[in-house]
């Protein structure tokens, strides 16, 4: 399992973020510059132990105003070939030295973990303790997903509370849809299938859809 070091990355992931977020397409903020607070999320192990996945939740702002956004996040000690476009930026790790940080949806490690993840073979652990699952992520089953079944999974970028989770602006890992409330023609509507909670700038604790799947055709 991977060991979370107490250390410093300089820059921080936050300031990596402030300028990367404004230039997404999914992004809700003003020209001013975002006013980031980590504020949840969890990690996935990398089976060969080479790059560090998480799924970070930062809110924008403050009060009721706040946006809450889910940025899958993986780091590499090495640049990843053909992901100039999924980089997020370098940073210095105390304790790893230099690492790559990439938008996770984009990177085909965070993918297959993700995958195992839907379908039970991986276990969420906790942000930032080491060799702790996270018993507050939870996974459900898409429906019609039988053994050796494909399912194609979308992350919510956007995060609302409550059950129904998103607002339709996300990503897919690995590949687009549609609005969770709406199928392809011929295709299946999507389904939720991953939730987990955040705090919000109040203090408060909120749970939604992180990710949401459907079968493939």
């Amino acid at each position: 399992m991977a060991i979370i070091h107490k250390t410093t990355m300089m820059p921080s992931k936050l300031e990596l973020l402030k300028a990367w977020l404004p230039a997404q397409p999914w992004y809700l903020g003003t020209e001013t510059e975002p006013d980031l607070t980590r504020a949840g999320g969890f990690r996935l192990d990398d089976p060969a132990g080479e790059v560090g996945i998480e799924f970070m939740v930062v809110t924008d702002g403050s009060g009721d105003q706040a946006d809450a956004y889910l940025v899958p996040l993986t780091y590499r000690g090495s640049a990843l070939d053909g992901g100039d476009a999924a980089l997020v930026g370098r940073s210095e790790h105390g304790v790893l030295g230099p690492r790559w940080i990439y938008d996770g949806t984009r990177d085909p490690v965070l993918v297959a973990q993700l995958a195992a993840l839907i379908r039970g073979e991986a276990e969420p652990q906790a942000q930032s303790i080491s060799n702790t699952p996270d018993p507050t992520v939870i996974v459900t089953p898409v429906a019609g997903d039988g053994p050796g079944d494909q399912v194609t999974v979308r992350i919510n970028r956007v995060l609302r509370s409550g059950e129904d989770g998103g607002t339709g602006a996300g990503e897919s890992a690995p590949a687009a849809g549609p609005d969770a409330a709406e199928a392809a023609p011929g295709g299946q509507p999507w389904q939720p299938c991953l939730s987990a909670t955040w705090r919000r700038s109040d203090g408060s604790l909120a749970r939604g859809v992180f990710a949401s799947g459907r079968p493939q055709a």
